[in-house]
C-alpha cells in the first residue's frame, strides 16, 4: 500500500507543481497580449483581458484614474489616431504582477518629446483579467522637452485656431484627431 501512495503522491505535487507554473506563465502571456492589443489599437482584444473596470497609477506624478471597459475603449480610440508603437523589452512576472519596460512612440511623442518615452510598469491581476496598470517609473522621459513643445503648440493654437482650443483635454477619438489637426497646423506654420 506504501508502495502505492508515495508514487501517488509525487504525482500529484507534480501536477500541482505544474498547474502552478502554468498561473504564472498565463499572467505573463495575458501581459504580452495587454501590449500587443496596444500596439495594434485592438479593443475587442482589450475588452477580453480587463476586469469591469482598469486602474490606472502614474506613481511619480501622484496621477490615478479608474476606466470602465467602455471608457478605456474610448481612450484606446484616442491612442490609436497618433498611430502608437508599443514595444515589450522587458518582462517578467513574478509574485503574482507582471514587470515590463515598455517604449512608446507615435505622431504625438515624436512632435513633443521626440524620441519614444520608456516606461517601467507594473500589471495586477484579478485571476485571468488585468485590474491595474501602474507606471512605476519614466526611464525615458524629458518633461522640460515635452512640456515645453506642448505649451508651444497650445498657445499657438489657442492664437491661430480658438476653434481646437482644448484639444489636448478630450481624450475621445474626436479629441485625437483634433490634436493630429492642431500638430499638423503648428508643423506646417514654417
Amino acid at each position: 500500500m506504501i508502495k502505492t501512495i508515495i508514487p501517488s503522491l509525487l504525482i500529484i505535487i507534480g501536477f500541482i507543481s505544474c498547474k502552478s507554473s502554468e498561473k504564472e506563465i498565463d499572467t505573463l502571456e495575458i501581459a504580452k497580449k495587454y501590449y500587443k492589443a496596444l500596439d495594434q489599437s485592438d479593443h475587442s482584444e482589450m475588452a477580453h483581458l480587463l476586469t469591469d473596470s482598469l486602474v490606472t497609477k502614474e506613481t511619480e506624478y501622484e496621477y490615478e484614474q479608474t476606466f470602465s471597459r467602455n471608457e478605456y475603449s474610448e481612450w484606446l480610440k484616442w491612442d490609436a489616431v497618433f498611430d502608437p508603437t508599443y514595444e515589450i523589452l522587458e518582462i517578467e512576472q513574478e509574485n503574482g504582477v507582471v514587470k515590463a519596460s515598455v517604449s512608446k512612440m507615435d505622431k504625438r511623442i515624436a512632435f513633443l518629446h521626440k524620441e519614444p518615452i520608456v516606461t517601467l510598469q507594473v500589471i495586477r491581476f484579478d485571476k485571468d483579467k488585468i485590474i491595474s496598470v501602474e507606471t512605476t517609473e519614466y526611464v525615458d522621459f524629458n518633461d522640460s522637452t515635452f512640456v515645453k513643445n506642448r505649451d508651444k503648440l497650445v498657445s499657438w493654437i489657442d492664437e491661430n485656431h480658438p476653434e481646437l482650443t482644448g484639444f489636448i483635454y478630450d481624450q475621445t477619438e474626436y479629441g485625437g484627431k483634433q490634436y493630429l489637426k492642431a500638430i499638423k497646423l503648428y508643423s506646417s506654420k514654417k
